[in-house]
């Protein structure tokens, strides 16, 4: 005598459920940029930052373009991302030669970028700070949304 036992498979189909998340934009997540007009050589000027702002801007590996096939333009780098985990320095040259990282503002020698998502630097005090250093001639504030070149991404790594 044989006994059958028999199962039943039931699948289930469910669907899942859909989760909404927002994410939340911080409208101050952006960079603040500074044009600064020196006479002095890009390793002066870090020097000099470092001590008006109390940062260690150090020197870092260059902004590397290929402009025309056999013509390579490099432009110095110094950076310091020491002071906090988001909070960024980066000091980028505007010159290299006759040639410029950022056409447009032909006349800043520096880029100086402040990466600060968690709103820690009042940008018009390091403004005032940058303007009495000795070796700044001048410093404005850049509105890079304003400006369209092909290298503003060598700028916002």
């Amino acid at each position: 005598m044989s006994i059958f036992i028999g199962y039943e498979i039931i699948i289930m189909k469910t669907t899942p459920k859909i989760k909404r998340v927002q994410l939340r934009i911080n409208q101050n997540d952006e960079s603040g940029f500074l044009g600064i007009v020196s006479s002095e050589p890009d390793y002066k000027l870090s020097l000099a930052l470092n001590k008006n702002l109390k940062i260690s801007l150090k020197n870092t590996s260059p902004v590397i373009i290929n402009d025309e096939p056999d013509n390579e333009l490099t432009f110095s780098r110094f950076s310091d991302s020491s002071a906090s985990q988001n909070l960024i320095y980066d000091l980028t040259s505007n010159r290299s030669g006759k040639n410029y990282l950022i056409r447009k503002l032909k006349n800043i020698d520096y880029i100086f970028r402040i990466h600060d998502p968690d709103n820690e630097i009042n940008i018009n005090q390091v403004i005032s700070t940058l303007r009495d250093a000795e070796c700044v001639t001048a410093v404005f504030n850049i509105d890079i949304g304003s400006i369209k070149d092909r290298n503003l991404n060598h700028l916002i790594h």
